[in-house]
């Protein structure tokens, strides 16, 4: 009788705190840059098509991506780009707003 209380304690604590470190995982700095370089892409992509607000979308989504991504000096570059990315599509300038993608792009890929 005490062995099934004591296996049922043990059964409990591991569904309970075995599932905490999964729960709270972030992705890497290398995993986050891979997502930001995605996101760039469907940015640029969507620029190209002139939809200025898609641009938007992915370029904060990439943005913040970026910004776990570790220190480098080509993330702040892409940052940059980014945030002037984002501006210009809220402006409704999607070529502008592209070119800005493009480079942003450029620097995610230089990221080691």
């Amino acid at each position: 009788m005490t062995s099934i209380f004591y296996r049922g304690i043990v059964i409990v604590a591991l569904a309970t705190f075995g599932g905490v470190p999964a729960l709270n995982a972030q992705p890497s700095p290398a995993g986050n840059v891979k997502d930001a370089v995605a996101h760039t892409k469907e940015a640029v992509d969507h620029g190209k098509q002139g939809h200025a607000d898609a641009v938007v979308t992915h370029a904060e989504k990439a943005r913040n991506h970026a910004e776990r991504g570790g220190k480098n000096p080509h993330l702040n570059e892409a940052i940059t780009h980014l945030n002037e990315a984002i501006e210009h599509g809220k402006a409704g300038h999607a070529d502008v707003a592209t070119q800005h993608a493009e480079t942003a792009l450029t620097h995610l890929n230089e990221v080691k």
